[in-house]
């Protein structure tokens, strides 16, 4: 019986280690996406900081990629820059890929 517990526990203990590194990849891409973003509406650096917290915020506001896919179209087209919804979610394709490698390297 100890070793089916055994099991058990590191069974939950991986799921809990895919979990947080999901939830940090997406933290670190939405940065990157809010970075990305924020060169192209031409933001100082303190207001490209402020602006990719801002982008991991609005990650919050429902479950998916949507809030922030809506959050930077939104804020691109209000600055003026061309950009489409496409293009958006190849940068959020591009930046999680990204992402994934600086945790993966800073490990």
């Amino acid at each position: 019986m100890t070793t089916f517990n055994d099991r058990e526990k590191a069974q939950e203990a991986k799921f809990v280690r895919e979990e947080e590194m999901a939830f940090r990849v997406t933290a670190r891409r939405n940065k990157l996406l809010g970075q990305w973003a924020a060169s192209r509406m031409g933001l100082t650096p303190e207001e490209t900081d402020s602006y990719a917290k801002s982008v991991v915020q609005a990650d919050f506001e429902e479950v998916g990629d949507e809030d922030v896919i809506r959050k930077l179209l939104g804020d691109l087209t209000g600055a003026q820059v061309e950009t489409s919804d496409e293009e958006i979610r190849q940068a959020l394709a591009d930046m999680t890929v990204e992402a994934r490698r600086q945790l993966m390297e800073s490990m």
